[in-house]
């Protein structure tokens, strides 16, 4: 099947077996895909290990530290050692994630592809890297060691990150239910489907996409056929029963809430009792080579013949230790692969009917003895025999005694763990009972209940039970007759279903207790010894249980281990505290459909026509530019050259626009802001700058006085609603005679700017426009095209300007109009990026763009927008304190050399001086009016003066000389502002 040619339908090859009874792969439809560069054909239903697996292919994936080889191990999602990337997704876990048609597909963790990966050496360099090695080592000498930190960080992590990746939307949702019901196993069926019998709204959610459970591939096929049917159609007769399948409960949190992940979408479900039916994992036993591809786990052999019909090996051998194990091996001759041997862990063995089954199938069974290594075939893609040794009367191995058995692969049954991270999430309580030598619920917390495995009831007629009692409990707990009311609860099995210690140590190593994270048997031993002998304490230091199984198929058998060295009694050192989430869950599962509520101005519509490109500012979407996005640089110069020569229109309508009003509204301002604004006049204007009581710079404006005891007051986009916030606050404190009023919203904004603006606004309005009628810094209210505006004469862009308010209703109207009379003189809209740079021209400060979280006026060259003077304003304590400080950093202007080529240095690029970090690029740009590149940046005071040069770190590491320039770079004497004659 790995040739251009696709399978016959219905047919079966070597590894592809007959059609099975219930399998779950459709023959007709088959699949093409690719594997580290190779073709194969599966068909849809298959998992992509199951796909590869029907191809022959063994070898899926390599370990984390030692990068060894590794193929299917349980193909119940633990499988973390079989992740694959598919273009942009990376860590796709094979053994669940449904095969698609052309597929592309690769392993991660991988350097030079998987079969040659150059990573490979490190498995035997594993003496090198003892438990906690990071620790220890690579620290002297002390220069070496980012050397040493580089090469760890590249080593570590599964899979790449393609930054380039588009973002992934997932919505989100609500659910309520009476009864959750988590694990649709026998037993969660059974529980569902009695709370729902009491008239209750029942949800049923399972990891799987089918319900049954283990119905599905174990036990006999007919018999579980049948009871599954049985249960599944009584399921459909009720209408209040819902069933979520491909739904993973990932998270329970107070009050019954749960987070239930599917392949779409996280739902955040609100119960009023639930049913944890979630079941066990199957436990794997410890040997040298426990890892190798050929290694398997029984339930993962049974699922692979039953579920898709894929023959895992020819001639395995099985190690056992219940009545699984048997299950397993008569399983496998019922679908023809050849099992010889089994290997009981017991020394009493099987005691059921299965051990006559067994041997008359002609299984030879080896009672009291072990697997004591598993042999590398020395091809990647399985193993060619096992060593087994007796067991003595203490459970130890005999390895003197040991036989060698030829065999293409191992399957394991030697026990099980509870899946009980939900029941202890809810608070729930484990005991250990070595009766069933398993964890099991000793506590339940209210509306809380459990059912089937997880309680340690296994066989299909006693799970039925368990699950129908839980049901009943949680409907009648939900509809309050709980009280004097019991419930029948089968009793555990007569021989425990889990072996106490399946652990069989190797004088030369490389026995895995972790296959997640390459954590061997000895290395819990030197742990221990070491002094990390609490389970929480080891668990960081042997990293166990911390890969991306969470330990499902780690933590008993470590746990067995610890209590074995410290010689106490299973249970007795306590089991690693569980913690949302059960499962890993996709960031983008998380993060959500990306809902990120914007505004739009008055003016959207018209930005839309003109063709432009958005970019958010704050709250609000504003243009960036006009035109696509892939002419951005020219756009912008466009527009520049627009406004210098001609006349710009830009949307401003984002800007905060406050109205502070009342007897004491003056003064109210002289405390809000730095600087004076009781003795200005009615029609003037100021710049206003903003401090926390740190002195740190929190927003800019300008400030209008409209009338005595009425103030107009605009701030930056971002700090609109913070800014009208804290005013409301201090308002409140200081019991003012003051009104606050956000017009944000009810007003809109544009600001004309260019040598033409004043001969073009004049045509729509009767203002006189003259700088004597409304000079720089002016406020007037007149009306423009017959809307009622206030104007404001401002210079943000280095050009005579006017910032038109009107009232969002009429914002088009005038827009319009102002685009129709300079059509002929080429009158541009202009976008956010072209005023940066325009202002950039200017030095004029962006707050929060060349401020941070830091900044205070003196280093921001803004101390001449403090009044010192006066006797309070928020921040004025602060910065008289700052003020008598040597300053530690300074905003310049600089330009760069005219010698530099390459890309331009970003802002946030470093400063850098001998070597160290001395400041930073807060705004950077090459200018269309002068031709070169300039930029605001922060450095040491010694090197603020005119002519200093410093060194800027760019793309690559690449230096950049800068040379320090007086501001503004452009028109320095300011009569550009000025009202002139427009040319003809």
């Amino acid at each position: 099947m790995n040739d251009e040619h696709p399978p016959a339908a219905g047919g079966a090859t070597r590894h592809r077996l007959p059609p099975q009874p219930a399998e779950w792969i459709d023959r007709e439809r088959p699949l093409r895909f690719r594997f580290e560069g190779s073709t194969y054909y599966g068909f849809a239903g298959d998992t992509i290990s199951t796909a590869l697996a029907a191809n022959g292919v063994r070898l899926l994936g390599r370990s984390f530290k030692y990068h060894r080889p590794r193929g299917i191990y349980s193909l119940a999602n633990h499988d973390v050692n079989v992740l694959v990337a598919a273009g942009e997704h990376t860590n796709v876990r094979a053994d669940v994630t449904p095969l698609w048609e052309g597929a592309e597909l690769t392993a991660v963790n991988t350097i030079g592809g998987l079969r040659d990966d150059l990573a490979r050496h490190t498995d035997k360099a594993g003496r090198f890297l003892p438990v906690g090695f990071y620790y220890k080592t690579f620290h002297k000498p002390r220069g070496l060691f980012p050397f040493w930190e580089r090469q760890m960080r590249a080593m570590a992590g599964l899979g790449a990150v393609d930054p380039l990746a588009p973002r992934r939307r997932t919505p989100k949702r609500y659910d309520w239910c009476d009864v959750l019901v988590v694990g649709a196993g026998p037993s969660g069926l059974a529980a569902a489907i009695a709370a729902a019998e009491r008239g209750l709204s029942v949800l049923l959610v399972d990891e799987q996409s089918r319900v049954g459970g283990s119905l599905h591939y174990q036990g006999e096929p007919s018999a579980g056929a049948a009871t599954l049917r049985s249960l599944s159609e009584r399921a459909q007769t009720l209408p209040n029963l819902r069933i979520a399948g491909g739904a993973v409960a990932a998270g329970y949190y107070a009050d019954h809430w749960v987070a239930l992940v599917d392949d779409r979408r996280l739902t955040k479900l609100r119960a009023r009792s639930v049913v944890f039916a979630t079941g066990v994992f199957e436990q794997p036993a410890l040997f040298r080579n426990n890892d190798l591809p050929g290694v398997m786990l029984a339930g993962a052999a049974q699922r692979l013949t039953r579920q898709y019909a894929v023959k895992p090996f020819e001639r395995p051998l099985v190690l056992a230790a219940n009545s699984d194990g048997y299950r397993a091996a008569l399983d496998m001759r019922r679908v023809g692969v050849q099992v010889h041997t089994l290997v009981d862990l017991r020394p009493e063995g099987e005691l059921t009917e299965l051990a006559r089954q067994a041997a008359q199938a002609g299984i030879e069974i080896h009672l009291g003895h072990a697997v004591y290594e598993a042999v590398s075939g020395g091809d990647l893609t399985g193993i060619s025999a096992v060593m087994v040794c007796p067991l003595d009367g203490d459970g130890l191995p005999l390895p003197t005694q040991t036989r060698r058995v030829e065999c293409d692969g191992l399957l394991m049954s030697v026990g099980w763990a509870p899946a009980d991270s939900l029941f202890c999430q809810a608070r729930g309580k484990m005991r250990y009972a070595p009766e069933v030598e398993q964890f099991v619920p000793d506590v339940s917390p209210p509306g809380v209940f459990t059912a089937g495995r997880l309680n340690g009831i296994y066989t299909i007629d006693d799970r039925l039970l368990d699950g129908r009692s839980a049901g009943a409990a949680a409907a009648d707990y939900v509809l309050g007759t709980t009280a004097d009311r019991a419930y029948e609860r089968p009793a555990w099995p007569r021989v425990p279903p889990s072996h106490p210690f399946p652990v069989v140590d190797h004088p030369a190593g490389k026995v895995f207790v972790d296959l997640d994270e390459d954590v061997q048997l000895k290395d819990i031993e030197h742990a221990v010894q070491e002094g990390f002998d609490g389970v929480e304490l080891l668990k960081r230091y042997s990293t166990f249980g911390m890969g991306p199984s969470q330990g499902k198929i780690a933590n008993t058998n470590t746990l067995r281990v610890l209590n074995h060295l410290r010689g106490e009694q299973m249970g007795q050192t306590g089991s690693p505290t569980a913690r949302p989430f059960f499962h890993p869950v996709p960031l983008s599962q998380l993060a959500g459909r990306g809902f990120h509520p914007h505004r739009e101005t008055a003016l959207h519509a018209r930005h839309e026509a003109l063709g432009a490109t958005f970019m958010p500012a704050g709250d609000w979407l504003r243009p960036a530019f006009y035109g696509a996005a892939g002419d951005r640089d020219r756009a912008v110069a466009t527009e520049v050259e627009a406004v210098r020569q001609r006349a710009g229109l830009i949307d401003v309508s984002t800007l905060g626009k406050l109205e502070v009003a009342g007897a004491d509204a003056a003064e109210f301002l002289e405390r809000i802001y730095t600087g004076r604004f009781a003795k200005m006049k009615a029609g003037a204007t100021r710049y206003g700058l903003m401090c926390d009581e740190s002195g740190v710079v929190i927003d800019d404006g300008v400030i209008g006085r409209v009338a005595e005891d009425r103030f107009y007051v605009t701030t930056t986009t971002s700090a609109s609603g913070s800014v009208y916030r804290e005013m409301q606050r201090w308002a409140i404190l200081w019991r003012l005679d003051v009104t606050l009023a956000n017009l944000t919203g009810v007003f809109a904004a544009m600001n004309l700017a260019g040598p033409y603006a004043p001969a073009l606004l004049a045509a729509l309005t009767d203002l006189d426009l003259s700088d004597s009628g409304f000079p720089y810094l002016a406020l007037r209210e007149a009306e423009v095209l017959g809307a009622a505006c206030r104007l404001l004469r401002t210079g943000f862009v280095g050009e005579v300007g006017y910032e038109i308010h009107v009232p969002a209703r009429s914002a088009a109207h005038v827009w319009d109009g102002l685009m129709r009379a300079g059509a002929h003189l080429d009158v541009r809209p202009f976008g956010v990026e072209a005023q940066r740079v325009l202002r950039l021209e200017k030095g004029h400060v962006i707050v929060s763009q060349d401020t941070d979280g830091l900044t205070n006026p003196h280093e921001a060259g803004m101390a001449w927008a403090v009044k010192d003077d006066k006797p309070f304003f928020v921040g004025g304590r602060s910065l008289r304190i700052l003020g008598r400080k040597p300053l530690k950093r300074r905003l310049v202007g600089f330009t760069l050399s005219s010698s530099e080529r390459g890309p331009l240095p970003s802002e946030c690029h470093l400063v850098i001086e001998r070597g160290e970090i001395v400041g930073r690029v807060t705004s950077i740009a090459l200018s269309p009016t002068l031709g070169y590149a300039i930029g605001l940046a922060y450095v040491q005071p010694s090197q603020a003066s005119p002519g200093t040069r410093f060194q800027i770190r760019g793309h690559g590491g690449r230096m950049a000389e800068a040379t320090v320039v007086e501001l503004p770079f452009y028109d320095r004497a300011n009569l550009r502002q000025k009202v002139r004659p427009r040319p003809k």
